[in-house]
């Protein structure tokens, strides 16, 4: 089997999958009217400065303002250098009113508004250019220390190549640069360079709040951010996408213009390596594993949660056995399902309990290797003494549920409803206050229909009762659109 990169592009959103051994692994979502905005760099304006959090909010054009933390401000007041950045406090930074050059690191994600910072920042296919750090950094997965060398000193020997022309800023090699030769990275310093000038001269123009640049649609950015030496191919159902990425591959990245291919068939491209149905599967709660086991995922905004159960496995040999394999095959499911739901922030895996500590080991350190392929920074505590596994995932997007769905109108996200019988004692108790306060004639109940029911049936002798009590007559009616909670007591 080989590792894949299919790209479906519509015309209101683009998805990109990328499927390892014939496994979907990763499904990114961009749409017309929501586009993400991370790298995106803007002229905002500071709207209020909060003391407590050492924090700003600024408008940067879009409906909620972002955020920027005193730690993501890059120039400092004078005198400022040399003291701890928790020494500084951010009025020393930053007043409403003033106009700051930003860049998004993270994406609105529910209520909360972009993440900033002034550590401005564009990148190519190997490179990423810091205009304003003059600093060389190397992707931390980049682990072997003769590569990490080589590559340090290919960057020294090009950027020195243009140092007269562009004496200041830095960059960071990105984890794709492994294996590249300096030739391959030689156009990426020109590139980023002359990018950056484009920028500069832009924000002289430019009113706040404004966008002053913005990153390539999702499509393209397949090219620069997603291939890999094991990408054997990536496919296009777009003709015209298609186009678009082999000319910016020609141009810029030639090495891998052989594995574009375009997908002319008339079966969806999603539906033909079953990405539809993985995509729906990653929507439910519940993951069923090959054994018989599953996984139950529930994201809160304040965390997610990952609890693991034996199902139908019951092994072949005793107990300990079973749940040490239901947990190993578990952590493999469990990598995979953060990558290809996006889960971010802290994560709470209760994996059943296991007496051997071995064992515990065991499913950590798989459950490590996993996560080694991830592209989002992840970290790991040991065994709590509850028996479980907290970990954070870095969150740089929407979850996949996020991007694709929406709270319940019915049950405004809590995932239940109140039951019939709690509506019917609700609406005795709103009858008992009206009749208090007003001198009307009847009653009339307008709710749903398995309310209502219960109300002519189970609750009858209740509702007699009560007409009894409150000396007025109780009429009822069925309204087809309310939902299980929805009622009104009508005066007549």
């Amino acid at each position: 089997m080989t590792d894949e990169i299919l790209v479906n592009c519509g015309p209101t959103e683009t998805r990109v999958a990328l499927v390892e051994n014939g496994v979907l692994q990763e499904v990114y979502l961009e749409r017309t009217r929501a586009k993400g905005f991370v790298g995106n760099i803007y002229k905002g304006k500071v709207v209020r400065v909060l003391p407590g959090m050492q924090a700003a909010f600024v408008d940067i054009g879009q409906e909620r303002a972002g955020f920027i933390h005193v730690s993501d401000i890059e120039t400092l007041p004078e005198g400022a250098e040399s003291r701890p950045r928790s020494d500084i406090d951010i009025r020393e930074v930053v007043r409403e009113g003033q106009e700051l050059l930003v860049q998004v690191t993270k994406d609105p994600i529910g209520t909360k508004g972009a993440r900033l910072t002034t550590q401005l920042s564009v990148s190519a296919r190997y490179l990423v250019y810091m205009p304003n750090t003059p600093h060389i950094g190397i992707s931390n997965r980049i682990e072997d220390a003769e590569e990490r060398e080589r590559l340090r000193t290919i960057v020294e020997k090009l950027a020195a190549e243009h140092a007269e022309e562009f004496p200041d800023g830095g960059f960071i090699i990105r984890t794709v640069a492994e294996g590249a030769t300096e030739e391959e990275m030689r156009a990426d310093i020109p590139f980023v360079y002359h990018l950056w000038h484009d920028l500069a001269d832009s924000v002289k123009k430019a009113k706040a709040p404004s966008i002053i640049y913005e990153d390539l649609p999702l499509f393209m950015r397949t090219i620069r951010d997603f291939m890999r030496s094991n990408i054997e191919k990536v496919r296009i159902d777009s003709r015209e996408s298609y186009a678009r990425m082999d000319k910016f591959a020609k141009h810029y990245a030639p090495e891998i213009g052989g594995r574009l291919e375009h997908y002319p068939g008339e079966r969806p491209l999603f539906d033909l390596y079953g990405v539809e149905e993985e995509i729906q599967r990653a929507l439910d709660k519940k993951v069923v594993l090959k054994s018989g086991g599953y996984l139950v995922v529930e994201q809160t905004e304040a965390m997610s949660t990952i609890d693991v159960n034996t199902g139908a496995f019951v092994g072949s040999r005793n107990l300990e056995e079973t749940i040490f394999k239901t947990n190993l095959e578990a952590a493999a499911a469990i990598a995979r399902q953060l990558r290809l739901r996006n889960l971010g922030g802290i994560i709470i895996l209760d994996f059943i309990d296991m007496l051997d500590k071995e064992h515990q080991r065991q499913v950590l350190r798989t459950l490590e290797k996993c996560l080694e392929k991830d592209r989002a920074k992840t970290s790991i505590t040991g065994v709590s003494e509850l028996g479980l596994v907290e970990m954070t995932r870095k969150r740089t997007r929407e979850s996949l549920g996020q991007a694709m769905c929406e709270s319940c109108p019915v049950c405004r996200g809590r995932g239940i409803l109140k039951s019939p019988e709690t509506v019917c004692y609700e609406i005795f108790r709103e009858i008992l206050r009206d009749a208090r306060a007003y001198e009307n004639e009847k009653f009339m109940v307008l709710a749903s229909q398995v309310v209502i029911d219960l109300l002519l049936d189970e609750e009858s002798a209740n509702v007699a009762d009560l007409e009894s009590f409150i000396g007025r007559t109780i009429e009822f009616r069925v309204e087809t659109v309310y939902n299980q909670e929805q009622y009104d007591i009508v005066l007549v």
